[in-house]
């Protein structure tokens, strides 16, 4: 029986869509994840007048590729047990 190949997601897409998009570009990457950031960015850009969007564009390149990782290392796990 042959093992199947279960897709798996892009490094490289993950950040290029975080570092254009911020926190929608999150989406690809983790749902959640990108939830919680778009609560965060506007917050932090209520308050800092947008000065301080910066900082939650990071956070967001920095968890999609923890997330990519994650997801793509239980793809891994899944493959290699069946």
């Amino acid at each position: 029986m042959s093992k199947q190949r279960l897709p798996t997601k892009s490094f490289i897409v993950a950040i290029l869509l975080a570092i254009f998009l911020g926190p929608i570009g999150l989406f690809y990457a983790t749902v959640v994840g990108a939830l919680v950031m778009l609560v965060i960015t506007v917050i932090i850009g209520f308050v800092t007048f947008g000065f301080g969007l910066f900082i939650p564009y990071v956070i967001c390149v920095i968890w999609a590729i923890i997330a990519v990782n994650s997801y793509n290392k239980d793809i891994f796990n899944i493959v290699n047990q069946g």
